[in-house]
């Protein structure tokens, strides 16, 4: 491929992991490029009764990266944007594609903190992408050459609704705070027990040093040789 460029990559749609879904669910597309700050500003606002309010939103002007919010449906209150107990949405969905999986992941994370008792259901599965390369040089009689290619795609579901517990990929409510409570636990204990071994080898290494002094005597020395005593006439 030393002689082509690629012109241009075209992700094709993917069917929803989720049909039963209501139309009206938000989804959050993340990309690459996107910033976690715009992401969860959309997603917030659809999932808690009053959101925390940008500065942009504080001139009555709302914005989202290209791409990364489906469907923004917000209401204009006294010049900001802030969303009523009664459009809450009960399910939100993330979407995630290539390099944009691990960040559509710590989204998710930080809306459960946020957002207590959400249930979570998650779907892994393959998008496929059309590059389009075009030759370097069009007249070496080179043609153009389209190439397809499987890329991870990630699917998160969070609902405030009961989900099946029996499917592949569901977490129930809470399970992260008990995670990170576990690691920390065993962290500690670790590092507990490093400290201990770390004094009981200290001591041992001061009794011994205080027993060769008891037994030489002195327990200074300077490394000069003694002088013999002069006396005086």
């Amino acid at each position: 491929m030393e002689n082509y460029s690629k012109a241009k990559a075209v992700e094709q749609p993917c069917p929803s992991p989720f049909p039963d879904l209501p139309p009206t669910t938000p989804e959050v597309r993340v990309r690459d490029g996107s910033k976690i700050r715009n992401l969860m500003r959309y997603a917030l606002s659809r999932m808690e009764p009053k959101p925390r309010v940008a500065e942009d939103e504080e001139k009555g002007q709302s914005r989202t990266d290209e791409g990364d919010v489906v469907a923004m449906e917000t209401r204009e209150v006294t010049g900001r944007s802030l969303t009523t107990e009664k459009s809450l949405s009960r399910n939100i969905l993330f979407t995630a594609t290539g390099k944009g999986v691990s960040k559509a992941i710590t989204c998710v994370e930080i809306m459960k903190r946020r957002v207590k008792g959400l249930h979570q259901h998650t779907k892994l599965l393959y998008s496929t992408v059309d590059e389009v390369w075009e030759p370097l040089e069009p007249t070496a009689g080179l043609d153009s050459l389209t190439v397809s290619r499987n890329v991870p795609a990630i699917w998160i579901l969070l609902s405030r609704d009961p989900v099946d517990s029996s499917l592949p990929g569901y977490q129930a409510p809470g399970n992260f705070d008990a995670l990170w409570a576990h690691s920390a636990k065993e962290e500690a204990g670790a590092f507990g027990g490093q400290r201990h071994g770390q004094n009981k080898r200290k001591r041992g290494g001061g009794g011994s040093s205080g027993s060769s002094r008891g037994k030489g005597g002195s327990g200074r020395h300077t490394g000069r040789p003694k002088e013999p005593f002069k006396s005086q006439s």
